[in-house]
Formats: C-alpha cells, structure tokens, sequence
C-alpha cells in the first residue's frame, strides 16, 4: 500500500514563502509523473506545477516565476516551493503521484495567504 503525505502548509502573509513537500512510502519501485493540484473554496482543482521522472517541469501561468517543483528521487519525495504568495494562492494543496503505473493522491494541505 503506497501513501502520499503532504506537509508544510500554513498561514502566511501576502509576500511570503512556504516550501511544500510530499513524501511517498510503502512498497515503491518506481515514480513517474509528480503533480501539485490545488483547490480553493468553490472552485474546481487546478494543476500548480508537475514534474516528470527526469526532471522536466510545468507550471501554471498564475504561478510561473514564483513556485518551483523538485524531486528527491532517493527519498521518494517531491516538493513545491512557493515564494511571493499572493492571497489568490490561498487553497488546499495536493500531491498526485504515478506510483508504479498507478496515480495516488495526498490527504492535502492548507495554505492561507492573508494579512
């Protein structure tokens, strides 16, 4: 049984950074595709930022320049990395995984972008 934790979410002001991460465990042998998803009250899921196994990124034109999505692949870990938030960033954020030729997701994490 694989799991996805999130951590790292919080409360930060406009402006601000908060650094992301998404841990994978259970019985692993390979992960593909890493993506942060978000989703703010009464609006649907969006795509933030994925990151393919070797490394090639994309990110959504509200967030370029300002997040940044890495891999540990020997930790089995990938993170978001968030600066100059913006209160339209406030949403819960979640990490979607190809684990294995099967997709999972995390549990999610609060961020609240307000002064």
């Amino acid at each position: 049984q694989v799991q996805l934790v999130e951590s790292g979410g919080g409360l930060v002001q406009p402006g601000g950074s908060l650094r992301l991460s998404c841990a994978a465990s259970g019985t692993i042998f390979s992960i593909y595709a890493c993506t942060w998803y978000r989703q703010a009250p009464g609006k649907q899921r969006e795509l933030v930022a994925a990151i393919t196994s070797g490394g090639y990124t994309t990110y959504a034109d509200s967030v370029k320049g300002r997040f940044t999505i890495s891999r540990d692949n020997g930790k089995n870990t990938v993170s978001l990395q968030m600066n100059s938030l913006e209160a339209e960033d406030t949403a819960v954020y979640y990490c979607n995984a190809n684990v294995d030729r099967v997709m999972y997701w995390g549990q999610g994490t609060q961020v609240t972008v307000s002064s």
